[in-house]
């Protein structure tokens, strides 16, 4: 087979994979043999209650129903809904056996407030659930390990007293009444709110509520009558383990092996975003749920979005895709006998350096850049090309503007990557993603800069090197083996791989060395983060000078693309 045969047979054959997978995905969303349950209604007097304004939250609400159900309860599920819900979503809470109830937003009367509180008030609605004795209300950023059923036996109020002495509106226990809620509505202009939110709002609602007693589930029937109804009473830490207060101590303020319900706290540091899982330990807790969930609806098993799915196939392949629609030139002019890895490897570079002392002419300098500063550089490159001395034509700037575009290249190559990579994949397929697309468009970025400098020093050589030996056939004594103008030699091969590993070792290193704690691993990949630093401002320059000074030597040849990088 031909290499461009070799080439067109690559093509066709990942675009038949990716439209296979378009195909399946769309047979499995058709039917999928999988029975969509219908609609439940309510049974218990009783229920546990959550509130989803809209898909962003959807996958937060199914892994709290799959750990709702894990406990074993017979308790009502009811998840109250907003217009901002899809249909789709909607139909996915109802195939796993949530009651959804729709419901309309209350506008917050709060101008200062943070723009994701827009509708928060509307979690006031859950004290209008009439319909229900009493609901158990748990944000849809909490998980529940183990039984919570004796909440149900709260009085008339109950939530949890976190810092500085205020109650967290996370986990709430509540005796819906009519006229409760009435009140409250009546009062939601006047009484202030600290967070511009519910919370602030019931902190002020409830005013007296520090001074509640402890809400002690375990005590008898005789002891309970013997006491006063109490109108509020405090949930114990292990009702609502804030995932914060780990975090500062790396550890949990409680017996951990006693935990009933944790609610990750920190803002948007979401357990449902696939990077808080290399950042947040107790982020394990939560996806062990996420891994367990059926396919409720097709393709729907292990909280994945079918809807997505053909879009992580697509991020997966296209760079692939492109990096072989590049480097075709490579498959198709380099010989096969001579071997890919060779070529890319020290024994091809080797070969090189050979083929040139056969051919009589020097050993470029510029092959033993060492590590040194931009101008100790431009000095150890003084009399680089054949004894000529070229002080002057090397750009005294040339080192500094490489190391700012190298790292303008990985700013925005990141940046990209983060905001293509769906937020709630696996942290596997998110990381894997994120690392695929970030090299990716590094190697497309920079490689385009490296073109540039390769111009330029071709530009700079046509009227002030014209005396200089010529290079350009060096290697077509060497049987063949043409020297190609491109930087495809050992430095800028071990460059690359250099800082891809680097970049990949760094973030890796909290868990090859067992650190939990948050401040610790960001301090340790903050010192790997300055290695590699470091080694991008060594590498960026030395392989910007090696251009510059390679299209200086090979200004007469026409082919400058950068094999190495597949550009």
């Amino acid at each position: 087979m031909k290499p461009r045969d070799l080439w067109c047979f690559l093509v066709a054959a990942v675009y038949i994979l990716v439209r296979l997978g378009f195909v399946v995905e769309s047979a499995r969303l058709g039917d999928g043999g999988v029975k969509v349950q219908v609609p439940r209604s309510r049974k218990t007097l009783e229920a546990y209650a959550t509130l989803l304004y809209g898909d962003e939250f959807l996958l937060g609400v199914r892994v709290l129903g799959k750990s709702i159900r894990d406990t074993g309860t017979t308790r009502d599920m009811v998840a109250l809904v907003s217009d901002g819900v899809s249909p789709y979503a909607v139909q996915l809470l109802q195939a796993d056996g949530w009651i959804v109830e729709h419901i309309g937003l209350l506008a917050n009367p709060n101008q200062k407030r943070p723009k994701r509180f827009w509708g928060v008030y509307t979690k006031l609605k859950i004290f209008n659930m009439t319909n229900y004795k009493k609901v158990v209300y748990l944000d849809a950023d909490t998980v529940v390990l183990r039984s919570i059923d004796d909440l149900f036996q709260c009085r008339k109020f109950c939530a949890n007293l976190k810092h500085s002495e205020r109650l967290n509106s996370g986990v709430m226990v509540v005796e819906p009444s009519e006229s409760v809620f009435k009140d409250m509505m009546a009062k939601v202009t006047t009484l202030p709110s600290y967070t511009g939110g519910d919370q602030g709002f019931l902190n002020s609602y409830y005013g007296d509520f520090p001074n509640a007693r402890l809400f002690e589930p375990n005590l008898s029937a005789d002891e309970l009558k013997s006491r006063p109804e109490p109108s509020m009473e405090r949930l114990s830490t292990l009702y609502n383990a804030d995932v914060g207060l780990y975090m500062l101590a790396n550890k949990w303020m409680v017996d951990g092996s006693e935990l009933r319900v944790v609610h990750y706290t920190l803002g948007p540091l979401k357990p449902w975003d696939w990077w808080t899982a290399w950042l947040l330990k107790p982020v394990d807790l939560w996806q062990g749920f996420r891994v367990k969930l059926e396919g409720s609806l097709p393709g729907t098993e292990g909280g994945n979005d079918p809807h997505k799915q053909l879009i992580v196939r697509i991020l997966f392949v296209l760079p692939l895709l492109v990096a072989l629609f590049y480097g075709r030139r490579f498959l198709i002019q380099v010989p096969v006998q001579q071997g890919l890895l060779c070529n890319w490897s020290f024994c091809g570079y080797v070969r090189q350096l050979y083929y040139k002392y056969k051919s009589g002419s020097s050993l470029p300098i510029y092959s033993t850049v060492g590590v040194t500063s931009s101008v100790s550089t431009n000095q150890q490159y003084a009399n680089g090309l054949g004894g000529v001395s070229n002080a002057h034509k090397l750009p005294p700037y040339l080192g500094v503007l490489s190391i700012f575009v190298s790292f303008l290249s990985v700013a925005v190559s990141v940046g990209v990557a983060a905001f293509l990579v769906p937020r709630q994949v696996m942290p596997w397929t998110g990381i894997m993603l994120a690392y695929e697309w970030s090299f990716f468009l590094f190697m497309i970025i920079f490689g385009k800069y490296l073109d540039v400098v390769n111009a330029w020093g071709k530009a700079s050589a046509s009227g002030t090197y014209a005396g200089g030996s010529s290079d350009s056939s060096e290697y077509d004594s060497g049987k063949g083996h043409q020297r190609h103008t491109s930087s495809c030699d050992a430095a800028t091969f071990y460059s690359g791989v250099g800082m891809a590993v680097l970049a990949i070792l760094i973030p890796s290193l909290p868990f090859i060395f067992g650190v939990t704690a948050l401040f610790l691993r960001l301090a340790l990949m903050i010192g790997g983060g300055l290695v590699l630093v470091s080694f991008m401002t060594y590498a960026s320059e030395h392989l910007a000078i090696r251009s510059f000074l390679k299209g200086r030597e090979d200004r007469n040849l026409l082919n400058s693309t950068y094999l190495c990088c597949g550009f």
